[in-house]
């Protein structure tokens, strides 16, 4: 499908002028590539501020003094945290350029501005892995406390390499970093950058799963703050540090890049400052450990964000607002920015190698080591809505996607269009009925338990998606979503890409879906993976995903109304929905059923006390699930139908209204040809 015929959804800017807006202002072509050395300055200064900046705060908050017991050495101690800073800084580049190039800058006649931004991207991605691979030699020394240089050191890292958790993030996310090296190599167009900049952003993922990784209490919102200031500082110092690069080739698109990144550097710095708020809750504990060296550091690192806030909300009243002007004026005020912003990186670096005021309990249960939190109470009804333990991660992701629905729907009604209020309101639920499920009661028992476990399962799988669907939040972001004019790719382009992707088109269809739907029960809990996911928090994180954005895939591929692949007829799809419904029944019954026990070793170590029958409780599972899970099933089939319904109104409509027009010039076609039969019989008949 073109660009074109994608624009051509509701409320959808014509795209035919984008062609001829992208080379009006950039009639010249950019200087020789070789040029933009020149902007590599800004990133030189950066990382050496950074450096020099970490050995000082290093010495003083003890990141890198010796440990009384299992000391690896200097090398150890100093290259974590030096290396450390290249590593961050490199990766801030790295989805920095592959973010301006995909997302920010336009070309124009002659220019070759992404192709200038992937060159330097490939640079700074080989030294990102290259850091990575560093950081996981010297991180193996620290962990087994022997120097690097101790005979059979290799050998061990080798044979520890996928059994220790941490090790295993580190080659998780070098084998993603390889993936990037080789994808930045060819990448060029807009979409392949993109595709870039996601699995850059995918590759930071195993950071945030490995900071405090020791911690138990609080682990996940750990995780959680840990992944937001990844993600936020990573686009904000990137973003910056790429456009200072691509000073010498941006040229008249200098102003729309800066405006643009101006937006994200916005979003970035509440995502910074959200994710220091949580740690602080974990990791400070009470106001009297901010007297210690880390809450000294973690002071400091809040006081330099604090300058960046008021500098870019001063620059974006003034020098965006008024547009940039001087590449020269750009320079300097980006580099003062950044020297502020790798002092924030090695602070960061540092305050990640400090050990919090905040230890965890020497005393530690069994269901605290396995599940990272403390045994619940004895489970009873009444305990539903009373029980509490909330997720950050599901949680924020819940009000972003409400509060991003909110503010479509307002920009609607502000130019004077309309959109059901009954639409927002399931919306809501839906969310709502997510947060309760991963925060509640079925989240909280579901950790010990099999038949609470199952509740979550089947109410992510089947009852969220339900009131979801409906909402049309896809329609509501491509009416609502500026379209970009200058063919860069912006949130409503990228919305489009991907709902008439291949990807889409193959994914969301009712057999591939159906299949994904029954295929992940059986993966999911004839193998080791419910046992990964109750012992984990990336086991319980993927299971939460996965089964919400499988069961979303399925009940959208059957009644979704939103712009995307073409709807099957309403027969196949009732086909697919009840030979679903029947593989569920059977995956029901089979727990319900079974003698054996799933994930026996976790369930057995764990040992509830206020659970005398395992296998009872799974039994009991399995009738939850084919039990209450039929019900969400009708449902669908009474959506299905009445949408079957619909389709034929809306097509006895569309005919009617065909037949007005041309005076029913079909009935009158298929009458003549009746007629001209006829005669032919007639005729033979007779000779």
């Amino acid at each position: 499908m073109t660009s074109t015929q994608r624009s051509a959804e509701p409320g959808t800017p014509p795209a035919g002028p984008d062609r001829r807006l992208d080379r009006r202002p950039d009639r010249r072509p950019d200087r020789r590539p070789d040029d933009v050395l020149g902007g590599w300055s800004l990133v030189v200064t950066t990382v050496v501020v950074a450096l020099v900046a970490a050995v000082p705060v290093a010495a003083f908050s003890g990141a890198a003094a010796p440990l009384l017991i299992g000391d690896a050495g200097p090398l150890v101690r100093w290259g974590m945290t030096l290396v450390g800073v290249v590593h961050d800084l490199a990766a801030a580049l790295t989805v920095g350029l592959l973010v301006v190039a995909a997302f920010l800058v336009r070309e124009g006649r002659g220019t070759d501005r992404r192709g200038t931004a992937a060159r330097a991207a490939l640079l700074s991605v080989l030294v990102w892995w290259v850091s990575a691979v560093v950081l996981l030699v010297l991180g193996f020394g620290e962990l087994a406390g022997v120097p690097p240089s101790s005979p059979g050191y290799l050998g061990d890292l080798w044979a520890n390499l996928w059994d220790l958790e941490i090790l295993r993030l580190a080659v998780t996310e070098i084998l993603l970093v390889t993936a990037l090296l080789a994808l930045v190599s060819w990448a060029r167009t807009r979409w392949a950058l993109a595709g870039s900049a996601a699995l850059a952003l995918a590759a930071l993922v195993p950071l945030a799963f490995s900071g405090h990784a020791g911690s138990i209490v609080g682990h996940e919102t750990v995780v959680t703050a840990l992944g937001l200031h990844l993600l936020g500082l990573t686009v904000w110092v990137g973003g910056l540090m790429a456009i200072g690069l691509l000073l010498p080739v941006l040229g008249p698109a200098l102003p729309d890049t800066v405006r643009r990144y101006s937006v994200l550097a916005a979003w970035s710095y509440a995502a910074v400052a959200l994710s220091g708020v949580l740690f602080a809750t974990v990791t400070v504990g009470s106001p009297a450990n901010l007297a210690t060296s880390y809450g000294a550091v973690l002071l400091l690192k809040v006081a330099l964000l604090g300058v960046l806030g008021v500098a870019g909300l001063l620059q974006r009243r003034t020098v965006v607002a008024r547009g940039v002007d001087s590449p020269a004026r750009f320079a300097r005020l980006a580099l003062g920015e950044l020297v502020v912003m790798g002092l924030a990186v090695a602070l960061g670096v540092v305050l990640s190698r400090t050990p919090p005021p905040v230890a965890d309990p020497l005393q530690v249960d069994v269901a605290l080591d396995l599940t990272g939190f403390p045994m619940p109470p004895p489970w009873a009804l009444d305990r539903t809505f009373t029980t509490w333990q909330v997720d950050w991660l599901f949680t924020l992701g819940a009000l972003l996607a409400v509060g991003l629905y909110v503010r479509g729907m307002v920009r609607l009604r502000r130019r004077g269009d309309s959109w059901p209020v009954w639409k927002l309101l399931v919306w809501v639920l839906g969310w709502a009925l997510f947060v309760l499920v991963t925060n509640g009661a079925p989240a909280v028992y579901g950790r010990v338990l099999f038949s609470m476990h199952m509740v979550e399962h089947m109410a992510l799988m089947m009852a969220v998606p339900i009131l979801l669907v409906p909402a049309n939040a896809i329609t509501l972001a491509l009416r609502a979503l500026p379209a970009r004019q200058d063919r860069t790719l912006g949130p409503r382009e990228v919305l489009l890409g991907v709902v008439h992707s291949r990807w889409a088109r193959f994914v969301v269809n009712p057999g591939v879906a159906g299949l994904m739907f029954f295929g992940s029960l059986v993966v999911f809990y004839w193998s080791g993976m419910l046992q990964w996911a109750l012992t984990t928090h990336v086991g319980h994180v993927f299971m939460v995903l996965h089964f919400s954005l499988t069961g979303f895939a399925f009940v959208w591929s059957l009644v979704g109304t939103d712009p995307g692949p073409p709807k099957w007829p309403a027969p196949a799809r009732v086909i697919v929905l009840l030979a679903t419904l029947a593989a569920h029944a059977f995956f029901g019954l089979s727990i319900m059923q079974g003698t054996w026990l799933l994930a026996p070793e976790f369930y057995k170590t764990l040992a509830v006390p206020w659970v005398p029958d395992l296998l009872v409780d799974q039994q009991l599972g399995g009738t939850i699930a084919w039990g209450i899970g039929e019900l969400p099933t009708v449902v669908l089939m009474l959506m299905v139908v009445m949408d079957w319904m619909r389709r034929d109104e809306r097509e006895s409509v569309r005919s009617d209204r065909q037949a007005d027009r041309d005076h029913d010039a079909e009935l009158t076609a298929y009458n003549a040809r009746l007629q001209a039969m006829a005669r032919r019989d007639t005729n033979r008949s007779t000779s």
